[in-house]
């Protein structure tokens, strides 16, 4: 069950580092992203397809470039990590043993 999850998170992880590629060095493409993140190039692919499906980077002749909505999604995406922590530690059964008593 948390496999998935952590599956998901790992994802979301590589995402968003190639996003921050994206942000610091645009254009960039995919032969340097890979060579400095160390992800194979079908990965950096994939990512840069789900960026670019989510309106946060675009092609160029270049390489990939941020959008208008990239400083959008980064002004919110620390509340959105943050909310979603808190909802994860309120999943915690630390408790469980206790109660079990």
């Amino acid at each position: 069950m948390i496999d998935r999850l952590e599956k998901e998170v790992d994802m979301l992880e590589r995402h968003l580092q190639v996003l921050r590629m994206v942000i610091e060095n645009e254009p960039i493409g995919i032969v340097k992203m890979s060579n400095e993140t160390g992800y194979p190039h079908h990965k950096v692919r994939y990512s840069l397809r789900v960026l670019e499906e989510e309106n946060l980077i675009e092609p160029s002749s270049q390489g990939a470039i941020t959008t208008e909505r990239t400083a959008e999604f980064i002004d919110e995406l620390d509340d959105k990590i943050d909310e979603t922590v808190d909802t994860l530690e309120g999943m915690k059964l630390e408790d469980a043993a206790e109660l079990e008593s």
